[in-house]
């Protein structure tokens, strides 16, 4: 059943009372306040879409206590949470009344800009919701078509082939004995933080990535996070946002973390990336309109898309052109003990190397559709992502967990990276504006 938001119901009602009556009954629109005038059809819709997002934000939490991970933050009353626990609805009750909000949010013909991008978000959320559920009660769907139904995007799955050309030029880069991903192995070792230097290292380059965000967009003023080392994970790192402008920020140091993977998780993960993306979107819709719909997450549904496309467009945009690099060389290795001698040749290195970050979509879809096995896949990642096979399977621990997710993290930044340049000048502009908003990754691609 549909539960209202609490404080809404009874103006709910209210409202009710005025919309059109039922075509043919003959009835006359009740009118309210003893003015004489219908009530403000902008309030109607404002009630209707409060009520239809506590709606979303109990179907989300419903899903959560189904699958552990779904709902990525909450900060919403406690009370709906525990509500959630209580009803623990069977799967294809929520897939039911995933399909009845969607038909009540379509319902709705919204005048205000802001509300109809409002009734979007919800709707594109809703029907993800859906496919999750789907997936959950064991619906198969290949790569591509779960990408799109997930995360409102279809990736392109290029053959693996095409990057044989980007290895060409890696291996020219980088010559001696052995495979290429010996080399690379090797030759990236002389940039491995040392365990006793990651704290300083991931300390000095997070505040670098802060000083560089608020330079350009004003924060929360009690916005924090903390940081912590932890181990046995299939990610490198993850943001955990708690609400009130908090977030927790874990980094997995079972693997070597290199120099420039500390400048990329300090805004990836904090700034101007997920920390930023989530602070703004509490003070914005949560705080500033009341919009409850934004004060849960779950994790495979379009925001996913922009969240971690905009994370790592953001290390590109705090540090444009050679900034990075010059910001290794000059801090990050000396806090490390590092010789800096040869960081040109890693930066050039680096950005070969992203461009063969789609490969993993073609080799993900062939392992999940069961036409790779899991060793052949361990040495397709070795191959085209250059890392060794600890860390390929470790990847692949990734791909069994959170499947198509993978596409928002190249595919994501490179159309983010579009919409925001497309919009001027002033990227931290585009940026911010993004980060505050409700847009979709349909909204994030020009017409054709």
């Amino acid at each position: 059943m549909h539960r209202l938001i609490p404080g809404f119901a009874l103006l709910l009602a209210a409202c009710a009372s005025t919309l059109p009556p039922t075509a043919g009954s003959g009835a006359p629109a009740v009118r309210i306040g003893g003015t004489g005038g219908p009530m403000d059809a902008a309030l109607v819709e404002q009630v209707t879409m409060s009520a239809l997002a506590r709606d979303y934000v109990g179907l989300i939490l419903e899903i959560g206590e189904h699958e552990p991970g779904y709902v990525d933050a909450y900060y919403g009353p406690p009370e709906w949470q525990a509500e959630a626990k209580a009803y623990k609805r069977p799967l294809p009750d929520l897939l039911s009344l995933a399909g009845k909000m969607v038909a009540d949010l379509e319902a709705v013909q919204p005048t205000d800009l802001a509300v109809v991008q409002r009734r979007a978000y919800l709707i594109a959320h809703t029907k993800a919701a859906a496919a999750r559920i789907r997936m959950l009660s064991g619906e198969k769907l290949s790569f591509a078509d779960e990408a799109e139904a997930l995360f409102g995007i279809r990736p392109e799955l290029r053959p693996l082939t095409s990057y044989d050309p980007i290895l060409a030029r890696i291996d020219a880069l980088v010559p001696g004995q052995g495979s290429l991903t010996d080399r690379i192995t090797a030759f990236k070792a002389q940039y491995q933080i040392p365990k006793d230097r990651l704290q300083v290292v991931m300390d000095a380059a997070i505040a670098e990535c802060r000083r560089r965000t608020v330079e350009h967009i004003a924060l929360p003023a009690n916005e924090r996070f903390t940081l912590s080392f932890v181990g046995d994970k299939p990610w490198s790192g993850y943001n955990y946002y708690l609400g009130d402008a908090a977030s927790r920020i874990e980094i997995n140091a079972d693997f070597p973390i290199y120099t420039e993977r500390a400048i990329d998780l300090g805004c990836h993960e904090g700034y101007p990336g997920h920390h930023v993306y989530n602070a703004l979107l509490e003070r914005t819709f949560v705080r500033d309109k009341g919009w409850v719909e934004m004060s849960v997450y779950p994790l495979f549904s379009p925001i996913s898309f922009v969240a971690e496309g905009s994370a790592n467009y953001g290390v590109d945009l705090a540090f444009p052109g050679d900034e990075a690099t010059v910001f290794e060389r000059d801090v990050l290795f000396p806090l490390a003990g590092l010789d800096p001698s040869t960081v040109e040749a890693k930066a050039e290195l680096m950005a070969l190397t992203r461009q063969l970050a789609r490969a993993e979509y073609t080799i993900a879809d062939d392992y999940l559709a069961g036409r790779a096995g899991r060793d052949e896949t361990i040495a397709r990642l070795v191959k085209y992502t250059l890392t060794d096979p600890a860390k390929a399977a470790q990847r692949l621990r990734f791909i069994d967990t959170y499947r198509s997710y993978i596409i928002n993290y190249g595919l994501g930044r490179d159309v983010v990276q579009a919409w925001v340049e497309r919009q001027g000048p002033d990227h931290w502009q585009g940026m911010e504006t993004l980060l505050s908003s409700q847009i979709l990754p349909v909204d994030l691609i020009p017409a054709a």
